[in-house]
């Protein structure tokens, strides 16, 4: 009966270590920052705002990049109809300002973010990095997810949407 569930908790822990290796090998280092964020269901607001913004090919381009990568939720939480306002046509330059703000040159790996106290993004502008209890603030943002290792750089994960100052 033990050789019975022995060979059971084999197989178990062998489909977990293939399953992590296929995950890996599709969100790890042959994606780029923009297939990556494309690949996750939490960023799909994110994603299309980079397309209605035109900057896909710089975000696909060879970096490397740190994107912090607000999620929808924290798109959600900008007043209604900011985003819609955002993606039309019209309003693309200040959508590429608020995106380009997301983005700062290099790869900046999370034990590199918790040593800075500032960054100078894409846009222009720098953000304000804060750590403190165990927590990293950029500007007003709380990183919720770091080293989501692309091709071309890294995303960490935020929780409000940046704006330009």
């Amino acid at each position: 009966m033990y050789s019975h569930i022995a060979k059971k908790a084999v197989w178990f822990v062998g489909l977990i270590a293939l399953s992590f290796n296929i995950y890996a090998g599709h969100h790890g280092m042959k994606k780029d920052i923009v297939d990556v964020a494309a690949s996750n269901d939490d960023f799909s607001t994110l994603v299309a705002a980079v397309q209605a913004a035109g900057l896909v090919d710089t975000l696909k381009g060879e970096g490397p990049f740190t994107l912090f990568a607000p999620t929808n939720e924290a798109f959600d939480k900008l007043p209604d109809g900011t985003v819609e306002m955002l993606l039309k046509p019209e309003n693309k330059d200040k959508l590429v300002a608020i995106l380009t703000y997301h983005v700062v040159s290099g790869e900046v790996m999370a034990a590199d973010v918790v040593k800075l106290s500032e960054a100078q993004t894409v846009q222009g502008s720098s953000v304000k990095i804060k750590a403190m209890d165990g927590k990293v603030m950029i500007d007003d943002a709380l990183i919720t997810g770091t080293d989501i290792k692309a091709s071309n750089g890294v995303i960490h994960v935020i929780d409000t949407v940046l704006m330009p100052k």
